[in-house]
Order: structure tokens, then C-alpha cells, then sequence
């Protein structure tokens, strides 16, 4: 039994169809999810739901009895009071889970800069959880992506309509890219696959070599428009998710983590492409993805 939490998010949905349409057949799959209604109708069907949040001790190990894997990602909470304390509050009750009720395996969403990222933020407290996870002895694959390409569909008005393109990040430094369909793809084939123990990192890294300014010339070619990028500050940033309501917390955890890549670089040149796990290109993914929606809207 294989256990996949966020199913509705944009990695965990990928999570799913990737395990359903398995070419040696479909595993039992069991999700946890707070409204059942969010599940698509043809996933719904063809799994056992949980519903709730799996930040819920209750929730959790209701979900795992039986189960030997888990997808684990923690999603994002902006309101949160305490960004470690989010972390720690979904964390926890999996590690007494593992060691309570058996699970073999665990691949969980993490991100690159294990070694390198220092007072990063969100980063940080991601690689914490890692640590705390592996702590428990489960064979565990944490999946390493950089920056997620569908972050730019935040900005799709901006960059359709005034062709403009934001950052926070150098705009002429190296920014390594990851599709979030190449992180459910490869999720699934490490749940599909019972052979493989102990502790690893998996980066995943698209083939590209672009800096935001090599990416709003992708974005200009696929639109057939021109887009610039307009950087903004640390400080501009911060206001700008206070006005989304966003808690201080949550808007120190990410500014901290934008002021960490920076200086620290560690989303980078220096990451090597990682074309079999993250085979997607920038272009790729703005042809398929970025492209038709900015045509619906």
C-alpha cells in the first residue's frame, strides 16, 4: 500500500496519475485529503481516502496502517505563526508513524543545498525535516529540485500583459529550473520500485543554463513578445506578501531564503543538470504549460 499526501497539489496530483497509470498495473494507493470533492472523478474511484490533514496524528496513522511507502511533502501554510513550528507540526507525527507502525520507505519533497544553504529560510527548515525523517532509520529518498518552473504561473498577467517578468533572484546568475511533472515522475518510480535501501538525495535539475534574463528571452520567443525582467528587492518582496496576508513569519522565512540563494549561490552554476531525473527544458515546459495558460486568460 502506497500512501501519497497532497493529492491535490501540483506535485502530488503527478504523484497520483503516474502510480494509476503504472505500466505493470495500478499499486493500492491511499490518499490524504482534507476535501474529497478536490480529488479528480477518475482518481477518486481508483483510491482509498483519508480525509483530513496529515499534520493530524489520528489522520496519519489511520492512512499508514497497512501501508509500507509514503509520498511525503509538506505544503506551504503563509499564515503560519512559526515556520518551523509548520514543519515540525507535519514532521513529527510521520517520524512516530515510521517508527510505530513499520514503514519501509519514504520519498519526501525537499530541495537542493543540503551542505551549502546556511540561515536559508524555508530551506533550512526543509533540510530539518530531512534530517529528522532519516533520523528514524527508514530507507528514504529526498528529492532535490531547485527553483520549480511553475512558479513563473504566478506571474502570468504580468508577463502577458505588461511583459514583465519579476525576480528577486541575480538576474544575470545561473538559476537551475525543475518542472514539477519531472518531480512526480520520478516520486512514483521510486514508490513503484521495493528494491532500493537506505538514505539518498535525488537532485533534480532540467538541462537548462539559464539566468532570469535567459528565461524572460524563452518566455519573449514562446509568447511571440517581448518580456523583461524587472528585479525586485528583498524588502519589496517582504511588502508585497504582506499585502497577501501573508505572517511576518512566513515572509522572514522567505526573504531570508531569497538573500540565502543570493549570496550562497547554491541554486546555481555550481549544481550540476540532472537530464535523467528532470528531463524537462525551461522552453519545454513554456510551450506546454506557461503558453496555453496565458491564451485562456
Amino acid at each position: 500500500m502506497i500512501v501519497v499526501t497532497t493529492p491535490t497539489g501540483q506535485i502530488g496530483r503527478e504523484v497520483v496519475a503516474r502510480l494509476l497509470d503504472a505500466p505493470q498495473g495500478s499499486p493500492s494507493v491511499r490518499v490524504i485529503v482534507r476535501d474529497p470533492a478536490a480529488l479528480a472523478p477518475e482518481v477518486r474511484g481508483r483510491v482509498e481516502v483519508v480525509q483530513g490533514s496529515h499534520a493530524d496524528p489520528a489522520v496519519l496513522k489511520e492512512a499508514c496502517q497497512g501501508a509500507d511507502r509514503v509520498f511525503w511533502l509538506v505544503p506551504p501554510h503563509p499564515g503560519a505563526d512559526s515556520v518551523e513550528g509548520h514543519f515540525q507540526a507535519f514532521t513529527e507525527p510521520l517520524c512516530e508513524v515510521i517508527e510505530s507502525q513499520g514503514l519501509e520507505r519514504a520519498v519526501a519533497v525537499s530541495t537542493l543545498g543540503r551542505g551549502i544553504a546556511r540561515n536559508a529560510g524555508l530551506i533550512s527548515v526543509g533540510l530539518a525535516m530531512d534530517e529528522a525523517i532519516a533520523a528514524t532509520g527508514v530507507h528514504y529518498r529526498a528529492l532535490c529540485p531547485p527553483s520549480l518552473m511553475e512558479n513563473e504561473l504566478r506571474q502570468v498577467a504580468s508577463i502577458r500583459d505588461a511583459g514583465v517578468f519579476s525576480t528577486s533572484l541575480v538576474p544575470d546568475r545561473v538559476l537551475r529550473l525543475c518542472a514539477t511533472r519531472d518531480i512526480g515522475a520520478t516520486a512514483a518510480r521510486l514508490l513503484l520500485d521495493d528494491s532500493w535501501t537506505g538514505q539518498e538525495d535525488v537532485p533534480l535539475v532540467s538541462p537548462d543554463d539559464l539566468t532570469p534574463e535567459g528565461m524572460a528571452g524563452v518566455l519573449s520567443e514562446v509568447l511571440d513578445r517581448p518580456v523583461r525582467v524587472e528585479f525586485t528587492t528583498t524588502a519589496e518582496l517582504r511588502a508585497r506578501w504582506v499585502r497577501f496576508g501573508a505572517s511576518e513569519a512566513w515572509v522572514r522565512g522567505f526573504a531570508d531564503m531569497v538573500d540565502a540563494q543570493n549570496a550562497q549561490g547554491f541554486y546555481g552554476a555550481s549544481q550540476p543538470s540532472t537530464p535523467g531525473t528532470a528531463p524537462t527544458t525551461f522552453r519545454q515546459w513554456c510551450e506546454e504549460v506557461f503558453k496555453p495558460v496565458a491564451l485562456q486568460r
